[in-house]
């Protein structure tokens, strides 16, 4: 859904389910034209709001806090000014309070620069927010494919059906099943460390939640190291699709805690080297290596 449109649906009048009665005498014709229009202008202009009033709401729908992104936005609206305007709600718990339904790296632009904030307020119950907000989500082309399914995973989590997350997103029930199979199949400490992956789409986080399954979420996280969020998901694919390493020798024990000598293990061949101060164990081992030989292929079978 573009955002033109959006924007257009949440700026009109919610169709009523019910047959409206007859206007009041006072409210039919030309007064009563007049006084409806100024009624719809109210319900429809942008308004300047104290940047220090806006609360958050609804769910996370970015994984980053991107100050990169919040400094380069601040710096042009200082060129330019606010261009577009945040969507507001009245705040259901403080009076005189508002809660960001969309625009929520405009607000705090405009909290650092000491700006108000122009926004539209329209009245909205937390259900219709999340899907104002959802809608929104969908018409952005800056959140990568995990924010995504990170915000229909929260969606769920809040007790939402399935069709008003299809709604909220504007996508079908096979694609919220294919993000939601991700998601699920990756700690959220893990999808954090990461962060956005603007560049990884739903095939490389699907690889990836298959590489890492049976592995623990503390041997996962330490792996998010890069410069970036598509570093640090790079960074973590290539060490969990690494085949385990093998170490280059180990020693041999004996009984008693002796080193007997040392496996080296190269490319092509496996070597045991025995030290030389125990010769007779060395035979003893050339001449039994079928039975023990035999004894390990009993312990596999």
């Amino acid at each position: 859904m573009a955002r033109k449109d959006l924007l257009k649906n949440l700026m009109a009048a919610p169709p009523g389910d019910e047959p409206r009665p007859p206007l009041p005498r006072s409210e039919r014709g030309a007064i009563g034209a007049v006084s409806k229009s100024i009624s719809e202008l109210k319900n429809r202009a942008i308004i300047e709001v104290p940047a220090d009033l806006i609360d958050h709401a609804g769910l996370d729908d970015r994984l980053d806090e991107d100050p990169q992104g919040i400094e380069a936005l601040m710096a042009s609206i200082k060129d330019y000014g606010q261009q577009v305007p945040v969507l507001l709600r009245h705040s259901p718990n403080a009076e005189g309070r508002y809660d960001v339904v969309f625009g929520r790296r405009r607000v705090a632009a405009m909290r650092r620069l000491g700006l108000p904030v122009k926004a539209m307020v329209r009245s909205l119950n937390d259900r219709e927010l999340v899907v104002a907000q959802g809608q929104e989500n969908s018409a952005r082309k800056d959140l990568s494919f995990i924010e995504k399914a990170n915000f229909a995973r929260q969606m769920v989590a809040a007790g939402y059906e399935r069709r008003l997350i299809c709604d909220a997103l504007s996508i079908d029930k096979t694609v919220i099943s294919r993000m939601l199979s991700v998601i699920d199949a990756l700690p959220d400490a893990l999808i954090r460390a990461i962060g956005a992956a603007p560049s990884a789409g739903r095939d490389r986080w699907l690889a990836l939640a298959q590489k890492a399954e049976g592995r623990k979420v503390e041997d996962l996280v330490p792996l998010a190291q890069g410069a970036d969020s598509d570093a640090r998901f790079a960074a973590v694919l290539a060490a969990v699709s690494a085949p385990p390493a093998r170490p280059a020798s180990r020693p041999l024990l004996a009984a008693d805690g002796r080193t007997l000598g040392q496996v080296r293990r190269g490319r092509t061949k496996t070597v045991i080297e025995l030290e030389a101060g125990d010769p007779a164990f060395a035979d003893w081992l050339a001449d039994h290596m079928a039975e023990v030989h035999r004894d390990w292929l009993k312990s596999r079978q």
